[in-house]
């Protein structure tokens, strides 16, 4: 179907499309960074095993529902509850949707600057002859140095805006046509690598060993924190890309692929990671502390110490760029399409304005790694990722699966849903989780990180 080139809103052109982007979405940094962080901090196979728990029974269940209001509606978060419950204020809910993505966006591609930061000193050899010590120094130099940190996270967001303004076929969707091909071939072969290291065992083990002292309710809050986060629920981005499918696709086996794929990429990140990790000269367990800095101060040691370290370290910083960017794309697009459905601004006007204020917003979370002594004891990177990268997601998915059951109703969200999946075989379930498991579970642990955090 051709885009709308009046509007400027546009649709994919075909299913595949539309799973390579919602699956580029998801699987980002939340997968390759965050996943491994909280592995390494939340008890190994404990939190790996909440985590596939939470992708399949809070996941799938929410991700379905935004999709099902995003397609029947046509419109962008705040649009979309508007025209289900007009003048009812759940728009406002929408409204809180789009501002978590553009707080999200805001500190999420000072990262993705650190990932084009290391691919450009990969590829100019700044690595050779580097040891621990000197790895985290780099690291924290790098950080610590304002112009260095605002120009990647610049090209980052400049990128991102770019390809928004082109539009959903000839931008979002061409770019995930070409790059998550590259990003699953790359992840395939950087695991089969990864295992085939001297030691990689010692990562395989610290990965996947659990160590059950670390039940607790905490890990289950976190491993569905990182499961709205991973699936890019809770803010709307599903909603947006919903609207954009066309009436007799299959959402129930599109929702499936990403949520499936999301895993799996998450489940080879740490593959990848671990056993690198392990593997490498100088990195003992006791040296090894999982942490915001983890791949930028271990790769290095790759690239310097183990045979083929160069190819390896330059494909995973590309690998790391392309995730990267799938998701600074999402994150982008759902404020780009408030103001074209709400405000009939132009694609581009709209892409340039909000890339340009998701950049002078991110500026205090690239200072506060580092460059501002005050923003860094504040903790500013880290208060953002809490709030907003895991608090209001649940708040924001919560307030989805609410909307849905009580205010739009189960039955015309099934028979949207039936539209393209006439044989909806896990309909009994998916009931059951959006009306009870899902918001309770959600609820609870809401309640709970109230109570943690003071």
């Amino acid at each position: 179907m051709p885009e709308r080139k009046d509007s400027g809103r546009g649709t994919w052109g075909s299913k595949i499309a539309f799973i390579l982007a919602a699956a580029g979405s998801a699987i980002g940094l939340g997968s390759l960074w965050r996943f491994p962080i909280m592995v390494g901090r939340m008890g190994g196979a404990v939190y790996v095993f909440a985590y596939i728990l939470a992708v399949f029974f809070i996941g799938f269940t929410e991700m379905l529902a935004e999709l099902a209001i995003g397609r029947h509606t046509q419109k962008n978060p705040v649009g979309a509850f508007e025209a289900i419950r007009p003048r009812s204020g759940w728009k406002y809910l929408g409204y809180a949707g789009v501002v978590t993505t553009i707080a999200i966006l805001s500190y999420y591609a000072v990262v993705a600057g650190w990932a084009f930061g290391y691919l450009y000193k990969t590829i100019f050899g700044l690595f050779r002859n580097i040891t621990w010590e000197s790895s985290a120094a780099l690291f924290n130099r790098f950080v610590a140095n304002p112009w260095e940190s605002l120009f990647c996270f610049l090209v980052v967001m400049g990128i991102t805006t770019y390809i928004i303004s082109r539009g959903v076929q000839s931008g979002i969707e061409r770019f995930a046509k070409i790059l998550m091909p590259i990003l699953f071939i790359l992840m395939i072969f950087l695991a089969l690598r990864a295992l085939t290291l001297p030691g990689a065992s010692r990562g395989v083990t610290f990965y996947l060993k659990p160590e059950l002292s670390k039940i607790d309710v905490k890990v289950l809050f976190f491993a569905i924190g990182q499961a709205f986060y991973s699936l890019s629920l809770g803010m709307g981005i599903m909603i947006t890309y919903g609207s954009y499918i066309s009436r007799g696709e299959n959402l129930v086996s599109s929702a499936g692929w990403v949520c499936f794929s999301t895993t799996l990429v998450a489940f080879l990140a740490g593959i990848i990671i671990y056993p690198t990790l392990f593997a490498t000269p100088d990195l003992t367990p006791e040296k090894f502390e999982p942490s915001l800095g983890l791949m930028f101060q271990t790769i290095p040691l790759v690239i310097a110490k183990l045979p083929g370290g160069f190819l390896f370290g330059f494909l995973f910083f590309i690998l790391l760029q392309v995730a990267a960017l799938t998701s600074t794309v999402s994150l982008l697009e759902v404020p780009v399409a408030f103001l074209i459905d709400e405000h009939k601004w132009s694609r581009p006007k709209a892409a340039l304005f909000l890339g340009g204020l998701s950049f002078l917003l991110g500026i205090p979370s690239a200072l506060s790694v580092g460059a501002s002594t005050a923003l860094t004891r504040f903790g500013f990177f880290n208060k953002m990722d809490l709030i907003f990268g895991n608090i209001l997601l649940a708040v924001g998915g919560l307030g989805v699966l609410i909307f849905l059951v009580y205010f739009w109703g189960i039955k015309p969200a099934l028979e949207e849903i039936r539209a393209g999946c006439p044989r909806f075989r896990l309909e009994p379930l998916w009931v059951f989780n959006v009306r009870f498991l899902a918001p309770l579970a959600i609820l609870i642990l809401l309640i709970f990180i109230k109570t943690i955090t003071g």
